[in-house]
């Protein structure tokens, strides 16, 4: 799923209780002005010696009696005074509906937040000295205010500066900005906004016990093949020790290192100093060992699948040369390319994605895993997800597929009557390589994924496909050769017996039992 994050804000912040309707401040009675800011009140009158009448505070408008009160024999007390006050000076206002006529260099955008701008056309001797106005986002639950600023547009400069403006926040979160009088100025609030991330979960328990299998099946399967590496060749111990090796590792970091430990929650407050911001998406700087542990998630990861490929290419070198074995140059050529291709390829995401003012251009940060959406939350190919872990991860999938199919098709005729081992190995291979896939799928959609009941089932599924990968190299490369290699246990398991009586019968009189063929495997099909 993807998330859009838009930004609406209104044009105007009516304050004091007014409503705004199509654009526009409808104020009550006690207030004026564009925002309902401005007080409705004739000015008080006081005593004087040619009135003796004090008026309380009176909208315009309307009537008031006098505080002072007339004896009651007082005659023509009905009388009223009126008091009056003309502005006659010319203001103008123009509302932008953006700001695509006042590209700024200082202030770079990335979020799809909407800048209107407010132009006033004030003459000399108005008598008005500051203006005052007042923006507050509109609820959006992605994303929440950092800091802003009162700017105005400068002509010499070609840029929006701050020079005469001063902010506030008020008790209702609107941003409220006072600027020095400009005969012809563009007013903007410049905002800065923390985008409200959904952290991921801490790994239910059903996930972690099936890491923890899987660690377990993989530390026995390295050892069984290190303890019995003398009775098979160099090479095949080689690679399935690697191999269990890296799963092991990135096992133990999924476990303890996915989830951020450093999270920014609620930790925003606005500034006091009047400073333009640099974009309206705030960054933090890297914190935390969130990088490091997904450099080593890319890095253990892409050695698994490298050698789980190198080992479908081992079989296949064996195919190619039954008779002499593997070539002696391969497990130097293995060992360079099993740890060398991962360390490239994770050198290369880092030193072109990572910056520590800007840690999420390579990785994510609700979790510790590769970047792969932009700031509109869809998938992106400038992210190291694509090209630094998905498209080795393809080839890798891809070579191990057809090098699948040409054996196949060169033994179906040769090996047809019976399962070779070598086919056994290939397809123990490609298997292991198709669940390794299935089970980082459904890992990362684990992560992603906020709804509980969705959380329960994703961990069942992801559980039982780690415990079946160490199940299934557990039984490949330690349990079915120690069988093989100790008949006796088998033996000793006696399965219930059921007694048959039978008969053969021949059609043909004189018809003789025909005889069967054996084989014995060599040390290059032992497993």
């Amino acid at each position: 799923s993807y998330i859009v994050l838009k930004m609406t804000m209104p044009s105007l912040v009516c304050e004091n209780n007014g409503i705004l309707q199509d654009g526009i401040c409808i104020c009550p009675d006690d207030w004026t002005g564009t925002t309902c800011n401005i007080q409705n009140f004739c000015p008080e009158k006081k005593p004087t010696p040619t009135s003796k009448f004090t008026f309380p505070k009176t909208v315009l408008g309307q009537f008031a009696s006098s505080v002072e009160r007339c004896p009651p024999e007082t005659t023509n007390g009905t009388n009223y005074l009126t008091f009056s006050l003309d502005f006659d000076k010319d203001i103008g206002f123009v509302l932008y509906d953006n700001d695509q006529f006042f590209q700024s260099k200082s202030f770079q955008p990335s979020l799809d937040t909407k800048r209107r701008v407010i132009s006033a056309n004030l003459q000399e001797n108005s008598g008005i000295d500051q203006v005052q106005f007042a923006v507050t986002p509109s609820a959006d639950s992605t994303m929440s205010l950092n800091d802003f600023a009162c700017v105005f547009w400068s002509y010499d400069k070609q840029d929006w500066i701050t020079d005469g403006c001063t902010k506030t926040e008020n008790s209702l979160g609107h941003a409220v900005c006072s600027c020095k009088k400009q005969k012809n100025a563009n007013f903007a609030i410049l905002m800065a906004f923390d985008i409200n991330y959904q952290y991921s979960e801490a790994l239910h328990w059903i996930s972690i016990t099936g890491c923890a299998l899987s660690v377990v099946g993989l530390s026995v399967t390295a050892l069984y093949q290190i303890i019995t590496r003398k009775s098979r060749g160099g090479s095949p111990t080689l690679l399935v020790v690697n191999i269990c090796l890296s799963m092991t590792i990135f096992y133990l970091l999924f476990i303890f290192g996915i989830n951020n430990p450093v999270q920014h929650v609620n930790v925003a407050e606005v500034s006091g100093e009047n400073i333009v911001p640099e974009s309206d998406h705030h960054k933090y700087s890297d914190q935390g060992p969130c990088t490091a542990f997904t450099a080593l998630l890319q890095y253990f990861l892409l050695a698994t699948f490298t050698w789980n490929t190198l080992y479908g290419i081992n079989v296949f070198l064996l195919f190619k040369n039954s008779v002499s074995g593997t070539p002696s140059w391969f497990p130097q050529v293995a060992m360079a390319v099993g740890w060398g291709l991962p360390a490239l390829i994770v050198g290369i995401s880092l030193g072109s994605t990572y910056r520590v003012e800007e840690p999420l251009g390579y990785r994510q940060e609700e979790f510790c895993w590769l970047a792969s959406l932009d700031h509109k939350q869809k998938f992106s190919i400038k992210k190291p997800m694509l090209w630094g872990f998905v498209l080795p991860l393809l080839i890798m999938l891809i070579s191990s597929t057809a090098v699948l199919i040409y054996f196949t098709n060169n033994t179906l005729l040769l090996f047809r009557s019976r399962k070779t081992p070598l086919k056994k190995k290939m397809l123990s291979s490609f298997s292991l390589a198709v669940m390794l896939g299935l089970s980082w799928v459904t890992g990362y959609i684990l992560l992603i994924s906020q709804e509980e009941n969705l959380q329960l089932i994703l961990s069942v599924v992801f559980c039982l496909l780690n415990a079946t990968q160490g199940v299934q190299i557990f039984i490949l490369f330690a349990l079915r050769p120690f069988l093989n290699s100790n008949p006796a246990i088998l033996n000793s398991l006696h399965a219930p017996e059921i007694g048959f009586h039978n008969k053969v019968f021949f059609l043909w009189k004189n018809k003789k039992p025909e005889s069967n063929e054996s084989y014995k495997t060599t040390d290059i099909d032992s497993p």
